[in-house]
């Protein structure tokens, strides 16, 4: 029976908020006792409902389906008692996606993947009011003659992406089989992923880990909460460490375990250093500093200089689909960052000692 089916990511929040959600499907099977041999392409198709026999057999072909920790093709005879572990790329939804002549920043792409540098304030796909100007909608337009993107389907390529406010490092499969040798790797948590964040205060060490579940707020569905006891929620890990010292900001790295809906704004919010300018998670007031007037306009104009949380993916590593060899993908600080980033080291610097 299937005694395991762990879906990512969560439903997207309705603004087109989707921080850091991996694409993904998880699904672990107990054989039972009596069961007799059978193709297990036919017996997960049987087990697991709405999931056709070619998506079994793709993610087969790409190693992610494990029968007692060993991979297996679709034509391996399930045994009694046998334990299966199985990965999907998440299934894409049933609406109609049009192509976009929109500009779209590819930092490196080949007849597997591509890599783009995400702008802050573009959705990653449509929904929720967002049925126009995404970067599906973009990536449906420069890769029409690329099978995976003109069945016209919401989800092509999408093994994980990052906040419309956030900026930074995505890739997306051009192949349904390195959609699942991907989704593989952000499932295992082999998939090398660094933020750069600026947030409130100035930390008290230079580096840490927040380990606290993360879920939906239970007084706001707009909203996802900790629940440090870890009674609800998903468990959710951030390690961080200090980039620079800014007086009551902190430029920080994170590194991340988990991709939960919005990981880094809560747990630092959860740490009381919200991101800086975060409007969700308490960062878009002055949580630092002094009541001196021109304090406040120092950071209302920071503010207006970098109009969203200030949160960049700034570096993603992972093994290529086809060829295994490791690839390595960074990128510079966004230009409203930069000059935020900047304005603090001008005003710290000229603070009296």
């Amino acid at each position: 029976m299937v005694t395991d089916r762990s879906q990512y990511p969560d439903d997207e929040l309705e603004d087109g908020s989707e921080e850091q959600q991996e694409l993904f499907e998880h699904f672990h099977i107990d054989v039972d006792k009596g069961q007799s041999m059978l193709r297990i392409d036919r017996f997960i198709t049987d087990k697991i409902p709405n999931v056709s026999r070619n998506r079994i057999q793709s993610a087969a072909d790409a190693g992610n389906i494990l029968v007692n920790g060993k991979a297996v093709k679709s034509s391996y005879k399930v045994k009694p008692q046998d334990s299966i572990s199985i990965v999907m790329a998440y299934p894409p939804r049933e609406i109609e996606i049009i192509p976009e002549n929109i500009p779209i920043n590819i930092v490196y792409e080949d007849d597997d993947l591509i890599v783009v540098n995400k702008e802050p304030g573009m959705v990653v796909h449509p929904g929720h009011g967002n049925y126009s100007g995404t970067l599906v909608n973009a990536l449906m337009y420069h890769l029409r003659d690329v099978p995976l993107f003109s069945s016209g389907e919401v989800r092509p390529g999408l093994v994980h992406r990052i906040d419309k406010n956030t900026s930074g490092i995505l890739v997306i499969a051009k192949t349904e089989f390195a959609m699942n040798r991907l989704a593989r790797q952000f499932f295992e948590r082999t998939a090398n992923r660094k933020y750069v964040a600026l947030v409130w205060g100035d930390m008290e060490t230079n580096e840490g880990t927040v380990d606290a579940h993360i879920g939906r707020s239970p007084r706001d569905r707009m909203k996802m909460f900790v629940f440090p006891g870890g009674e609800d929620g998903k468990h959710a890990i951030t390690h961080w460490k200090v980039i620079e010292r800014l007086g009551y900001v902190t430029l920080v790295e994170c590194k991340l375990e988990t991709g939960r809906t919005h990981q880094i704004r809560v747990h630092f919010e959860h740490i009381r250093h919200p991101v800086f300018n975060d409007d969700r998670y308490g960062g878009d007031s002055i949580v630092k500093g002094t009541t001196f007037t021109k304090y406040k306009q120092f950071i209302q104009n920071c503010f207006t200089i970098c109009p969203r949380h200030a949160l960049h993916a700034k570096s993603l590593g992972i093994i290529h689909p086809t060829t295994g060899k490791e690839m390595f993908f960074d990128s510079e600080l966004p230009d409203d960052m930069v000059q935020v980033v900047d304005r603090w080291r001008t005003y710290t610097s000229a603070r009296p000692n």
